[in-house]
């Protein structure tokens, strides 16, 4: 679970309150707020590519001529890292095993059927295809359908309509969210990952049932996902299937990025947890992700599919998968199977396991606040304001990395976040690439989060002899050739000292001063003159010469109250604090 602190709420809003505002200003100009009010960072959304989305993806540049109303593709093209791909197992960018068979497809099936499932739709590829998803999963039948999305959106008004009960995760995709809107059926949120909360609901709809009426519920349906797409965190299955078997409840749980990914052999949440197939009334899953190919499926029991292939739209009146698409889901799970006589599905699995526990590891060290559990190949860097956005997007494809960025009201709305999406593919040096660029752009941005710990305080008694040194180093300051080290042409009369080279100033028009050392792990921001002045002074003692010690910090004066400064001042930053203090003693 995320935790705000006040500051970043506040702030967040304070920036969306700036759009709307912008908004009615608009409005009272008789110019209409609508997407056009998002032109300076349409080049941050939609980015055509020129390649496969393997570890490394082409991306077509784009100008305007009209801030962002237009954008005009290019002959030219990027070569960025890709973070933003979901091609979990590396099968989207062509393997040895399934490609060759891909092609057969194409020259015996033809790219589509042109019929739905129940007319002339079904080829012998999509019978085998059904057969092979529900052993891989572990339930007896399968059905496939011809879009992921639309597998959520369209099942679940068939399984549950009016007198029923859906309760949902509030964090749940999408598609989940407007197929229980048009089921028809009452719908209730439990709070993210709670079993506490569902068991509370079940407790309270089993006695109260239906409104008005009071009559019992027909059917109570509780969905969540095994991956929750835009946090990275597995569900709590063991305890949900507890709750549910408690009341009787179904369970319909959505793998659409857990299966393929996780688990010993890939297969999904319920082996990563160890719970049984037999359990999950309804497991739902995409082929988009982790086999590199397009279209849904839903396993369950024989009755359940039966029921599902003559009471579902999507079945019904859709058409069926490509031939070639459901090759490439056959052959992918064939070697994730090692059905294709070899073990790289296993060494594929092993690959984004540990990829992705190194990447998250070292966004943590680094100090990103990031989500997702471990071993989940899906991980989210918090940046909170709206505004950070396009910045950080733009950062990183200037230096060569493609992210995506997410915002309200695909999360909610103070947790704006660039998602990270780890692939087999990648190796360790394009992971070490990927930390590299986002370590650099939060620094040039000044958004480098700090998880300093606030200095504790030394006793007077304890450094009498620390403050008079200090002060009489800080009356020999020599402020000449200043200049030449900092990035800004001006800086009132507050310089830096010339002898310490390995600290860099800058000033930010968003966010003030702010100053990088070589020894320290963070960035901090300096928005007055004299806090400038200040830390430049502590940062004058000869760090190669003085031995680490812990901070002083008697701050008496409220001007040294600053957040900033204190958590920028930590011991890990071999910086001398009493300096400081002797300036204001």
């Amino acid at each position: 679970m995320v935790r705000l602190t006040y500051l970043t709420a506040l702030t967040t809003l304070i920036g969306y309150g700036i759009f709307f505002a912008f908004g009615l200003l608009r409005d009272l100009f008789r110019k209409l707020f609508d997407w056009s009010e998002s032109d300076d960072q349409k080049d941050c959304f939609g980015r055509p590519i020129a390649s496969a989305p393997d570890a490394w993806i082409d991306v077509v540049e784009r100008y305007s001529n009209d801030n962002n109303k237009t954008l005009h593709r290019t002959t030219q093209t990027t070569r960025c890292l890709n973070l933003g791909s979901y091609n979990y197992l590396g099968f989207a960018a062509g393997d040895e095993y399934c490609t060759p068979r891909v092609i057969e497809s194409l020259n015996k099936y033809s790219p589509t059927t042109c019929s739905a499932r129940v007319d002339a739709g079904t080829t012998k590829l999509h019978a085998e295809l059904e057969e092979l998803i529900a052993r891989f999963v572990g339930k007896p039948a399968a059905v496939t359908f011809g879009m992921g999305y639309v597998t959520n959106s369209s099942i679940i008004p068939a399984l549950v309509g009016e007198g029923g009960l859906i309760i949902s995760d509030s964090l749940n995709h999408n598609s989940i969210v407007n197929g229980a809107r048009a089921s028809g059926a009452a719908v209730l949120v439990f709070e993210h990952n709670s079993p506490s909360q569902l068991e509370d609901l079940l407790r309270e709809q089993m006695v109260k049932g239906q409104p008005c009426t009071g009559k019992p519920w027909k059917k109570i349906m509780v969905i969540l996902e095994g991956i929750y797409s835009m946090e990275g965190e597995f569900c709590k299955l063991p305890e949900i299937v507890a709750t549910c078997k408690k009341y009787k409840a179904y369970i319909y749980l959505d793998e659409a990025h857990s299966i393929g990914a996780v688990g010993k052999s890939g297969r999904g949440v319920c082996e990563l947890l160890g719970v049984d197939p037999a359990d999950v009334d309804i497991m739902m899953g995409t082929f988009t992700k982790s086999f590199g190919s397009c279209g849904g499926y839903i396993a369950a029991s024989e009755e359940i599919i039966q029921y599902l292939k003559y009471a579902c739209p999507a079945h019904l009146y859709a058409t069926s998968m490509s031939p070639p698409a459901v090759q490439q889901v056959l052959s992918a799970i064939k070697v994730v199977l090692a059905e294709d006589g070899s073990n790289r599905g296993a060494k594929k699995l092993a690959q984004i396991r540990e990829s992705s526990n190194y990447f998250r590891s070292e966004l943590k060290k680094m100090g990103f606040v990031v989500l997702g559990d471990n071993d989940s190949p899906v991980m989210s860097i918090m940046l909170y304001n709206l505004a950070k956005l396009p910045a950080f997007s733009r950062e990183c494809l200037r230096r060569n990395v493609a992210v995506v960025i997410v915002a309200y009201p695909a999360t909610p709305v103070l947790l704006a976040r660039a998602r990270i999406c780890i692939s087999a593919s990648h190796t360790r040096e394009d992971l070490i690439k990927g930390l590299k660029v986002e370590k650099i752009t939060c620094h040039q941005r000044s958004w480098w989060p700090c998880r300093g710990q606030v200095l504790p305080c030394r006793t007077r008694e304890d450094t009498e002899v620390g403050l008079k040194e200090n002060r009489d180093r800080i009356r020999g300051i020599d402020h000449t050739g200043i200049y030449k080290h900092c990035s800004y042409p001006i800086i009132n009369n507050y310089p830096l000292p010339s002898h310490f080279s390995s600290t860099k100033l800058r000033l930010s028009s968003e966010f003030g001063f702010s100053a990088l050392s070589s020894d320290c792990s963070s960035t901090q921001k300096l928005r007055h003159p004299l806090l400038l002045f200040l830390f430049c002074a502590a940062l004058s003692s000869d760090t190669e010469t003085t031995p680490p010690s812990p901070p002083f910090c008697p701050l008496r004066r409220p001007l040294l109250r600053h957040r900033s400064v204190c958590a920028a001042l930590s011991s890990d930053c071999r910086l001398r604090f009493s300096s400081v203090a002797a300036l204001v003693s």
